[in-house]
């Protein structure tokens, strides 16, 4: 393919992020030009250790070492074409194996680069270029200057296949396609790894799990539910990304003339600006996209579906109903908003897929947020918790992997050493704060402790009697009472999530939650030796409402010794999904049912002096939607009512949470 005159690469705002939003356009060069200076003046070590090179030296090293092709229209199985950038090692010999990022996130060099969160579009595919890679850039179908109608995952089993085949046949191609991303360049590989595609030699996706649909106990569909109630963060998201109704240029335009008209215009919109602390509020939830001027799309549809729709399994979406079939490199995130059914998922893929697959998924867990395990500073602060020094030569990692799987001299057995260097499981081990090995997840030596809730009647809040013990004689009161007011919710404040505007993910001290009477917190006793508790924490509560339906949230806290109280984990449970996300089952009033939340996922050590805390309410908003207790559909309904909520802890009624500690 004769190379592109023109070979303007694209900036920061083709990332992996979905809170990248349009920056405006600047015509300051000389002010751009001198910041890039500037930056370029910074010792090579911390530009190394932050990961944050800026765009333009990035872009300018990728104008010199790769032959760029833009506008590539590739065609599609129906006859949709979509917009493909492809840059090749200037000095290759011969065929190269190629790397696919396939993002419906807006790559045009057009807006101005993102200069707290460098592109990591740019990062790997300048890794790419210099270590002999081609390096493919396409958008889904339905963004930018990709034709047909947007959906999400982008049709991953079909355009995914086609573009894979394309990218093989290419004469510039060895046949081996690696795919590689983050977030929504990550979600769609499991789809396309389902199918099998001769040319898909490995897969590296990193915070994947709006990927899923159903995987074991999880039915998130793509993050848009847990435990059956919504989750908000992908409301927001939506607003930037499910616009229908967008400029186009005729089907029949020539590559040549996109390349010109991609100097420009992005065919990015301008969206409004949202204050989703307040929007966040409104009801019914089915109308919040219009009510804060989104656009027309599908969350409408979705906000009304059950956890277990069939529709569901008709999308993009990975269930564990499907084979896998690639090597695989898993990378995920202690505070990412997915990160159970994420291990649930590498534990599928190590159980089902063909043995030469199963012996060749890999998995790093790292305690950062959503799509930041490539960009851990020194020290790592997620929140308001510091991790110290987390850099574990991700870059080195990947790397050998892909040429373990890609390259012509590493097909043989060990051919470059990779599985000698790298164990199945490499984890962050937070309290210890340092990288532990394992050969599988969770690791060997995992045996189950339970504590049991317990209290004298007012658990209500950190300043009453709750107790963790481990005794389930149930020696105190037999249950403790909380008034859920969706009007007065109990607030979010950090946690496994990501792209929720203002709301900030991480770790942060709970006290200022704990202090509310909505709250029951049940406490164990400060630890005299410390306990390490690793892999999935089941919890079992005994509850019962005077509502036909409402929530019961669970929190897990890492008490430290001068009392600051920090969250590890959370989830939430709509008990009108409690026999199955596909029915809806009133409660009767009074009635004790038993139920099983999570299972929630940590590696965490609890030191000396340590106490280890869970925190029951039935609300953690906006993280997840207020059930209005109604028993009726609730995405239509603007009126609620006070439910009335208590849990059971008794020798009839034993609550507990199960966890998995580690002999260390």
């Amino acid at each position: 393919m004769k190379p592109s005159t023109h070979s303007t690469l694209p900036s920061g705002t083709g990332d992996d992020s979905p809170r990248q939003r349009r920056r405006p356009r600047t015509v300051d060069f000389l002010r751009l030009l001198a910041f890039t200076l500037s930056l370029g003046l910074i010792a090579s070590s911390v530009l190394g250790q932050i990961h944050r090179t800026p765009d333009p030296v990035r872009r300018a090293d990728l104008h010199r070492l790769a032959e760029i092709d833009r506008m590539v229209m590739v065609p599609m199985r129906d006859g949709v074409r979509l917009a493909t950038e492809i840059y090749r090692p200037r000095n290759a010999e011969g065929p190269v194996p190629a790397i696919f990022w396939r993002t419906p996130y807006n790559f045009s060099p057009l807006p101005e680069p993102n200069l707290e969160r460098p592109s990591a579009l740019l990062k790997f595919g300048l890794d790419a270029i210099e270590r002999g890679y081609a390096f493919v850039v396409q958008n889904e179908r339905g963004k930018f200057f990709s034709e047909g109608d947007w959906e999400i995952l982008g049709r991953p089993r079909t355009d995914g296949y086609d573009a894979l085949t394309w990218i093989a046949d290419q004469p510039w191609s060895s046949g081996k396609v690696a795919t590689l991303g983050c977030s929504s360049t990550a979600e769609w590989q499991m789809g396309l790894a389902a199918m099998r595609h001769p040319a898909h030699a490995a897969a590296v996706p990193m915070g994947q799990g709006a990927g899923i649909g159903r995987m074991g106990p999880f039915h998130e569909q793509g993050n848009f539910y847990r435990g059956g109630a919504l989750q908000l963060p992908m409301a927001v998201w939506l607003f930037g990304e499910q616009s229908t109704q967008r400029p186009t240029f005729p089907p029949d335009t020539s590559r040549e003339d996109l390349e010109r008209l991609a100097t420009y215009f992005d065919l990015a919109a301008k969206m409004p600006q949202v204050d989703w602390k307040q929007a966040l509020w409104h009801l019914p939830i089915q109308t919040l996209m219009e009510s804060v001027g989104g656009p027309k799309g599908i969350f409408r549809e979705f906000a009304a579906r059950l956890p277990d729709d069939p529709a569901w399994y008709e999308g993009g979406l990975y269930h564990d109903d499907e084979p896998f079939g690639v090597p695989a490199l898993w990378a995920n995130s202690w505070y990412d908003l997915s990160v159970s059914p994420n291990l649930a998922l590498y534990g599928h893929v190590r159980e089902n897929a063909d043995p030469e697959v199963r012996d060749h998924q890999y998995m790093v867990i790292a305690p950062s947020l959503h799509c930041n395990m490539y960009r851990l500073t020194n020290p790592l602060v997620v929140g308001e918790r510091n991790f110290g020094d987390t850099d574990f030569a991700f870059d080195e990692m990947l790397w050998s992997f892909l040429d373990r799987f890609t390259k012509h001299e590493a097909n043989g057995p060990e051919a470059n050493g990779f599985e000698d260097r790298y164990a199945r499981v490499r984890y962050f081990l937070m309290g210890d704060d340092r990288w532990k090995d394992a050969a599988n997840w969770p690791p060997a030596g995992v045996e189950a402790m339970t504590f049991y809730l317990d209290s004298d009647g007012s658990a209500n809040s950190a300043a009453g009697d709750g107790r963790l013990t481990a005794d389930g004689g149930g020696g105190g009161a037999d249950a403790d009472r909380l008034v859920y007011d969706p009007g007065s919710p109990v607030p979010t404040h950090g946690g496994a999530f990501c792209c929720m505007g203002e709301h900030e993910p991480g770790s942060f001290d709970q006290r200022g939650v704990e202090a509310r009477a909505d709250v029951l917190v049940y406490t164990t006793e400060p630890f005299e030796e410390p306990l390490a508790v690793v892999g999935s924490i089941d919890v079992v509560l005994h509850v019962s409402s005077d509502a036909p339906d409402t929530d019961f949230t669970v929190k897990l806290v890492d008490v430290h010794p001068d009392g600051r109280a920090f969250n590890l984990d959370d989830t939430i449970l709509r008990m009108r999904y409690r026999e199955g996300f596909d029915r809806h089952v009133s409660m009767d009033p009074g009635e004790v049912y038993e139920v099983t939340l999570g299972p929630l996922a940590t590696a965490s050590v609890f030191g000396v002096g340590h106490r280890l805390r869970i925190e029951v309410s039935s609300s953690n908003f906006p993280r997840y939607d207020r059930n209005l207790n109604t028993g009726g559909n609730n995405y239509d309904e603007s009126e609620w009512r006070v439910a009335r909520n208590a849990v059971h802890h008794s020798a009839e009624h034993p609550s507990r949470i199960v966890l998995p500690v580690l002999d260390r």
